[in-house]
């Protein structure tokens, strides 16, 4: 089955599921919709879908969709990336973190730890749902629902990667700080990269790929975010004398350079 005619079965699958048969693929993507205004509809669909178990023979075509379209992007190997001039443990990469192949990725979560649920959102809370699949969300919703409660602030949870080049995802909580950073905020953006540091060594990582925690809708600013981030890091090897791989992962150029002037310094 071509990618085409796999997106057009799976938006009809859910379809039918939220308002039953008889509804049109068009309706969700166009009259005459291509690949992409599919995979819009796609997306849309399953970043609005609760976690509820997937309609009959919709996981494995979803999941070879996924992995192909991964595949598609190219797939970058944690092991290939080059090491800081600064310090050996540590890599600065600016990609799709969709694409990595690492043993841990980390995403930035919200409270309710469900993904997000903004139809296409660009953010990557969206990107990792969107591509690890349907099952992604209903991982976390038993978490969840076992917890009780909202995720705190500086902690991490760790789940299996589904359709992603990684192994498993964690996910933190950092601080929102919109714009205003408090002695607290620059506290807990520390303790999340530590809970995720912490929770990789346990589940034997590696390798482990930090998106830029709290920066963007969560309004840390980007140059003290990183300062954090590579300060927190460095300490954590340091004191556990860890080998582990860390890549700092970035989506801007003004991030890269934010990240490359810290390591040239």
């Amino acid at each position: 089955m071509d990618r085409i005619a796999e997106l057009e079965a799976l938006v009809g699958m859910l379809l039918e599921e939220r308002y039953g048969k008889g509804t049109d693929v068009a309706q969700a993507a166009g009259a005459s919709p291509d690949e992409a205004r599919l995979f819009e509809a796609f997306r849309a669909l399953v970043n609005t879908r609760e976690p509820i178990p997937a309609p009959k023979g919709f996981l494995p075509l979803q999941d070879e969709m996924l992995k192909s379209k991964i595949a598609d992007a190219g797939i970058t190997h944690a092991s290939d990336l080059d090491r800081v001039p600064t310090d050996e443990r540590i890599s600065l990469w600016r990609g799709d973190i969709t694409t990595l192949e690492a043993d841990a990725i980390v995403n930035a979560a919200n409270s309710q730890m469900l993904g997000c649920w903004v139809p296409g959102h660009y953010c990557i809370d969206n990107a990792i749902h969107t591509f690890a699949g349907i099952q992604l969300r209903q991982a976390c919703a038993k978490i969840m629902q076992a917890q009780g409660h909202d995720e705190p602030t500086g902690q991490a949870k760790v789940t299996e990667a589904f359709n992603l080049p990684s192994r498993m995802v964690i996910h933190t909580v950092g601080p929102i700080a919109n714009g205003v950073v408090t002695r607290q905020d620059e506290e807990l953006l520390a303790q999340s990269y530590v809970s995720c540091l912490e929770a990789a060594a346990k589940a034997g990582c590696s390798s482990i790929a930090f998106c830029c925690i709290s920066t963007g809708v969560f309004g840390f600013p980007q140059k003290e975010a990183a300062d954090i981030a590579v300060r927190t890091v460095r300490k954590w090897l340091d004191e556990n004398a860890s080998s582990m791989h860390v890549i700092f992962n970035v989506f801007t150029s003004e991030d890269e350079r934010i990240y490359h002037d810290i390591f040239s310094a």
